[in-house]
């Protein structure tokens, strides 16, 4: 199944959704239009019921450079671009119940980082590079940098990424617990591949869960934590998934998971 975008390509191939910015001669900069469609496919993914996994790639040679500066000017309101184009799509991929995996294929740079960092997990290519960039133009790290970063590698090296502006390659993005898996030039395509459809073949609703109880949980109390964790295992426990698992336990077989 495609669907026709103007700045981003959506394609259903199986259980997963592909998602790929569609920029390459500006390495996937960020137009206006493209952070629409990106929050649009989101949703249209999140809403299908054949889907239970999207990847969120880039056309030739880069991930996402970031914002597209060709229009930006000095009277620019980067707070009003914020509020009415990222927070939307960093919201929604927070929403999205179905794992979100970033194909990082070259670099990510700038709201580029920022869009790899708000996936849930990250695969890299061995050439692909992180880098903050936004100081380098008198700016600050955005769309959910400053959350997401120092939460993952802590305060002290998420600091010196977000000022220091030098690149994390990688390897070192993996030494520090940044990415899932590092793939070789000529294991990428195929193990992206694997890696969406084994992620698809788990039961997608208790994968939701867990995502919402790990962001709830990052800012509030234990006592809390624990009443959402029952209340989400209790629907865990009535889903077909579940079902499934038991019976594939007693019967000493591989579950065949629904994502229902």
């Amino acid at each position: 199944m495609c669907e026709e975008f103007k700045d981003i390509i959506y394609e259903e191939k199986g259980q997963v959704a592909w998602v790929t910015l569609n920029r390459p001669a500006t390495y996937n900069a960020f137009t206006p239009v493209m952070n629409r469609e990106v929050t649009v496919a989101l949703k249209k993914a999140n809403q299908s019921d054949a889907i239970r996994a999207i990847v969120l790639t880039g056309a030739g040679r880069a991930f996402c450079s970031g914002e597209d500066l060709d229009g930006v000017t000095v009277d620019t309101d980067h707070g009003a671009i914020l509020r009415a184009r990222y927070h939307p799509m960093m919201q929604g991929m927070k929403q999205v119940e179905k794992p979100i995996i970033a194909a990082i294929n070259g670099t990510a740079a700038g709201a580029g980082m920022s869009l790899a960092l708000a996936a849930d997990f990250r695969l890299v290519h061995e050439k692909a590079k992180f880098v903050s960039v936004f100081l380098g133009v008198g700016l600050i790290p955005d769309s959910g940098f400053l959350y997401q970063l120092p939460r993952m590698i802590g305060y002290a090296k998420a600091l010196e990424l977000a000022v220091l502006g030098k690149p994390l390659s990688a390897e070192d993005a993996q030494r520090c617990g940044l990415v899932t898996e590092v793939f070789a030039a000529d294991e990428w395509e195929d193990g992206v591949a694997s890696f969406s459809m084994k992620l698809a073949a788990l039961p997608t609703k208790a994968i939701g869960l867990i995502k919402r109880l790990m962001i709830d949980g990052m800012n509030e109390g234990f006592l809390e934590v624990l009443e959402k964790e029952a209340q989400a295992q209790r629907i865990a426990g009535q889903s077909a998934d579940h079902r499934e698992g038991l019976e594939a336990f007693k019967h000493s077989r591989p579950p065949m998971f629904t994502g229902l």
